[in-house]
Formats: structure tokens, sequence, C-alpha cells
């Protein structure tokens, strides 16, 4: 190759950028989901996927009614089509390779020469097709064809130059997912020691780095009523890729009763600071919900409704939801003595009081602590906000040089960044300053800076009170000329 030599300009083609922003509440949820009706080209598990609207979800994880094999169709569906809210971070961990289950050959009448598989999650690559009597078995492509229909059940249509009739009975069998195979340990994951490969909620370190967001929320309904899968979202939440923070959200069990929560939620740890605790199940319009799907989706909604920022508790807010049931159907109707019970202990329900709502401002820690910025919730997630918000404002000034224009400029930019939330009202004051006491110079010559930040989010206004007394001065109303 000849020698270079003189000035060169090249023009690369323009990449917008991804800009890394606090201002969006993202949920990040752990669960199962069809992925035979996924359009990518290979089965997404243990594959973070960030969607931005329902056809983008359905389109990567497939969709189905049966929200027991598969919780994320039920978090995609409240989610954006009940709260309209938008992004969300789902990993499936729903392995066809191994979650499945085979079904044994079975009768299926066509139709003018169309029959449908009345099952969910039909692996087709399993799907064999035969005469009724077994003795023939017809091929793809050129005895029949297969499509999907609506609800994402496996259509199969005779081909006319075949060899099946438009009346025959056929003998289908297959595998079919099986969510109910999917453990605890698959949702709680790891790093495989040999391969490197990341599953479960470990990938929660990888939402940035691959998407430039933060989580705020992290979840996976349908096993965090198992307290080692609690016990590890919060683990994962209390520290994501090494220095952000979001908050867990975890379900009661279901079958409990009202009376048994406290107890159960004390012998099997779940009071976490950074932890808010839900019971029972939701319903609305003929489908049950576990309330952390509906929790998460109301804390988005309260957020977006306050430019992002969480300073208002989802408590009192309303939920889109008719209804509250015990796992086995049995139906929940608290009063507001009960329902304040529980937020006694630490456990956020639905109350039906003037329209159905979140009802509870305490995270899982109270009432162990009760100091606000560990038990109330919009405190605790102001800190976790501002927390990341540092983060992501002043990474640019890591490695810059250690001097006094450093010093000022972090202060100034941190204190007109607070006084702006204050006179928004989303804190009630906060500033910066760097100590000497705290930066001494066996630290500073090291390059070791320690900034201290006040600041005073509002606590909710839980208890509103009057005093009423009778005042006979009014009777003199009676005779007054």
């Amino acid at each position: 190759m000849a020698e270079r030599h003189g000035i060169y300009v090249e023009e690369v083609p323009f990449q917008p950028l991804t800009e890394a922003t606090t201002d969006v509440t993202i949920p990040f949820v752990v669960g199962t989901a069809p992925v035979n009706l996924t359009q990518l080209s290979g089965y997404p598990v243990n594959v973070p996927i960030l969607a931005r609207t329902y056809e983008e979800a359905v389109s990567a994880l497939g969709y189905s009614d049966d929200w027991a094999n598969f919780t994320l169709s039920e978090v995609i569906y409240a989610h954006f089509q009940l709260y309209r809210q938008s992004p969300i971070v789902l990993v499936n961990v729903l392995d066809p390779a191994r979650h499945k289950t085979a079904v044994t050959a079975t009768s299926l009448l066509l139709v003018k020469g169309v029959g449908t598989i009345n099952a969910d999650g039909v692996l087709t690559s399993t799907l064999v097709v035969t005469s009724s009597d077994g003795s023939k078995t017809y091929v793809l492509g050129t005895d029949y064809r297969l499509t999907t229909n609506a609800a994402g059940r496996v259509v199969i249509s005779r081909i006319s130059t075949g060899t099946i009739g438009a009346s025959d009975t056929v003998r289908v069998a297959y595998d079919k997912l099986d969510g109910s195979a999917v453990t605890s340990a698959d949702i709680i994951g790891g790093t495989d020691a040999a391969t490197g490969k990341v599953s479960g909620l470990e990938l929660l370190k990888q939402v940035y780095p691959r998407f430039q967001v933060v989580p705020s929320l992290v979840l996976a309904p349908g096993f965090s009523d198992d307290p080692v899968v609690a016990a590890v979202l919060n683990a994962k939440a209390e520290k994501i890729s090494g220095n952000f923070k979001a908050i867990a959200l975890t379900d009661l069990p279901a079958d409990e009763k009202y009376l048994d929560l406290s107890g159960w939620k004390e012998d099997n740890n779940y009071d976490f600071q950074s932890e808010i605790n839900s019971w029972p199940l939701v319903t609305y319009q003929g489908k049950t919900y576990r309330y952390s799907t509906h929790l998460a989706a109301l804390i988005c909604r309260t957020d977006a409704d306050s430019s992002g920022v969480p300073y208002r508790s989802p408590s009192s807010k309303e939920l889109l939801v008719d209804g509250t049931v015990m796992a086995d159907g049995t139906e929940v109707a608290l009063t507001i003595d009960e329902a304040n019970v529980l937020n006694g202990d630490g456990i956020v329900t639905a109350l039906n009081f003037g329209g159905w709502k979140a009802w509870g401002n305490r995270t899982a820690i109270y009432p162990e602590k009760t100091d606000p910025q560990s038990s109330f919730i919009p405190v605790r997630r102001m800190f976790n906000w501002v927390n990341n918000a540092l983060i992501l404002r002043f990474a640019n000034d890591v490695d810059e040089p250690t001097d006094r224009r450093l010093i000022d400029s972090v202060i100034d930019e941190a204190n007109v960044w607070l006084n702006g939330l204050t006179s928004s009202g989303y804190i009630l004051g906060g500033r910066v300053e760097f100590l000497a006491s705290d930066n001494p110079d066996v630290n500073l010559v090291n390059g070791k800076m320690l900034f201290r930040l006040y600041l005073t989010p509002p606590s909710p206004a839980q208890e509103i009170s009057y005093l009423v007394a009778y005042d006979p001065q009014y009777l003199a109303v009676l005779t007054a000329a």
C-alpha cells in the first residue's frame, strides 16, 4: 500500500445519539413468554428486549392469554394496553430446548382442508402430521402448510396437490412450551463459569451498557412470592452495573390470609428498603393479574405525570382494576382499617375507596425502620433517582485534573440543578458541599474527591386530620333580627 503523506478528511454517515436519561421510569421484568410466536430470527432466551410499543414487544416475544404459563404476556398487556406506558425491558427465560412437554398424537378433523391445533406454545419444528391410522407421515410444504392465527394457535392447511383430503382426519404430535417447567433458579439466573453466558436477573447489569437507559423498577411477577427470588431481586436492585439503584416490586403469596401476612413477611425476610411488597391479586374485565404488574405500570404513569420525577407516591392513585382476589379466586374486600393494618406492616394493597386505588406509602423495611429515607416510597425513590442522575450528569468529569476549577464546576452545576428541583417543587431543598475535612491531602493526591449532597424530598401527606367541634355561638342566627 502506498505511503500516505498530507492532510486527509473522511466523512462518516450521521448516527443519532442515544442519550442516557433518568426522566423515564423503566421497569426491568424477568419471566416467561410464548417465544414460539417470535418474529425474530431465533428464540429470544435470556436476551434483554427493550420494547417501546406493544407491537414491538409482541413481535419479539409473542403474546398469549395464558398468563399462568407466560407471565410476560400479562406484563406486556397491562403496561402497554391498559396503562399506555413505555418503554420496558423484558427478559424471557423460558427455553424451548428445555422447558417443553411432549403431546402424544391426537386426532384433528380438517374442515375444508383446514384445522387448528387448540393449544398454546406449539413448537412447529417438532410437529409431526400423520394419517388417521398413523401409516403415512405427511410432508410440510408438499402436503400441508402451517400458519398462525390471531390467537397464536397453529393452523394446518392442506395443499391441494398433496395427499391430504379436504375432510380428512389427521393425527398431530408435537412438543409445546411448558411455563410450569421454569424454576426459580431460571429466574435468578447468573453467569455460566464455562461459557460466560449471563441469564435471568443477572442480565439487569447489561441494560445500561446495551441500551444506555437505567431501569428503576425490577420485578418478576409470578415468581417474586418465592423468598429466594425476592432476595435476589432486592440484591440486584440495590446495585445495578456497579452504581445505579432501583426498587424491587414483590408479590406476597395470594394464598396467604390477610391476618397471616405480617408473620409471613417477617419469617421470609421481605423487609428491604429497596422493596415494595404488594398483595393480593387484582382483576380487571375478567382477567386476573399479579398486583406487582399493575403497581409497576401505575408507578410509571404517576412518574410520567410528574415530568419523570418520582417525588409523588403511587398511593391513592387510580388503579385500572375492578376487584381483588385470593389465589383461589375468593374475593377480597378490605375495609380502610384493614388496609391500614397492612400498610402498618409495610405492605401495599388495593382499596376500593371512591374508586379502586393503590393504598400504601411504605417500603418493605417498615416498621423495622421508620425514617423517611428508608421507609417512604417516594422519598426512597427520590434518593435513588438523584443517585442515578448524579452518576450520569457528572460521568464526563471522571479523570479530569483534580483542581479548583473542577471542584467549583461540580458544586455550581449540582447546586443549579438542585435549585431547579426545589423551584419545581420536587424537593424542599438541596445543596452540594466540598469540605476540607472530607478531603485530606492523602486522598487528593491520589485523585479521590468527596462531595456531600443534602436533600429533602417531600414526604407523602399520609394523614390529614380535622378536629370537629360544636360551636354554640352560631345559635345566634336563630334569634337575629
